[in-house]
């Protein structure tokens, strides 16, 4: 067991590895390049931060330890909250989270923690309804997300374009075409990396589970632990970009906040539905 339990933690830290040195940056310089504001960032590494999340759960969902992915579901989302307030405190960003926009966004946050218990408490009941309903959930999520961020946040969003990048100030305009077409390659190459090494981490996975009888509810914590290292990055990352003044700093809040609650809503709508509908198909065969 023990060589398995090196294993797993091998296989998953380089998920992580990769995620945050190769995937995250790579998106994040695309976005730059691109200069989306800081919603869009937001949202795209929200993206980003969840594939590790989505190889696990898919890899636990095959392997039939659907406990598994529900507790690193569980795990990665309260994890995910809780390194978001840290990494405001420490920017002494707290106090822009009184804004009303960035409030209700928290509020969705909160029940992407809640809703996943739930499920948990269904256990052996999920089916293809509740894979459809969360699937709902998602776009309406999302829904209420974008309209909060037109009411409250655009106007301040606005001021992005103000905003210069030091690297960008830095960079030739006519480098821009070409290094795009290097992030892509680089973000192909992570999600080639990924699926080979989630493949590895399924076969450690099962054999831990079914040989040497560790809890599904102990490998899915230590999963969500894992896999929300990538998170505490960009959370750090987005609020540096940002020089010292109120409205800038609210922008960097902007971008975390919607990196957090993008990763959550993806977690637990998308990434747990395509867990739910993986572990039906399984069952059935």
């Amino acid at each position: 067991m023990f060589f398995e339990m090196i294993k797993f933690f091998i296989y998953s830290i380089l998920i992580v590895v990769i995620s945050k040195y190769i995937l995250v940056k790579a998106l994040r310089k695309l976005a730059e390049n691109l200069k989306l504001k800081p919603r869009t960032i937001g949202n795209i590494a929200g993206m980003a931060t969840s594939i590790p999340e989505l190889l696990t759960v898919t890899v636990s969902s095959f392997r039939g330890l659907i406990g598994t992915s529900l507790y690193n579901i569980i795990s990665s989302n309260v994890i995910n909250f809780i390194q978001y307030i840290i990494s405001l405190i420490i920017n002494n960003n707290h106090k822009v989270i009184k804004n009303t926009g960035i409030v209700i966004q928290n509020i969705l946050v909160i029940l992407t923690i809640i809703f996943p218990i739930i499920l948990l408490k269904l256990g052996n009941t999920l089916n293809i309804i509740i894979a459809g309903i969360l699937v709902v959930m998602y776009v309406i999520f999302y829904w209420i997300s974008k309209r909060i961020h037109e009411r409250y946040l655009n106007d301040v969003e606005n001021q992005f374009e103000e905003i210069n990048f030091e690297e960008n100030e830095e960079e030739k305009e006519n480098d821009k075409s070409k290094q795009s077409f290097i992030y892509v390659g680089y973000i192909l190459i992570a999600g080639i990396l990924l699926y080979f090494i989630g493949d590895a981490l399924g076969n450690v996975l099962e054999s831990l589970s079914e040989s040497f009888g560790i809890a599904e509810w102990i490998l899915g914590i230590l999963l969500g632990v894992i896999t929300s290292i990538p998170e505490l990055v960009t959370f750090f990352e987005s609020q540096k970009h940002y020089k010292k003044e109120e409205d800038k700093n609210l922008l960097g809040v902007i971008e975390a906040t919607n990196n957090l609650l993008t990763s959550n809503m993806l977690n637990l709508f998308i990434i747990q539905a395509i867990g739910i509908v993986i572990y039906i198909i399984v069952m059935l065969h």
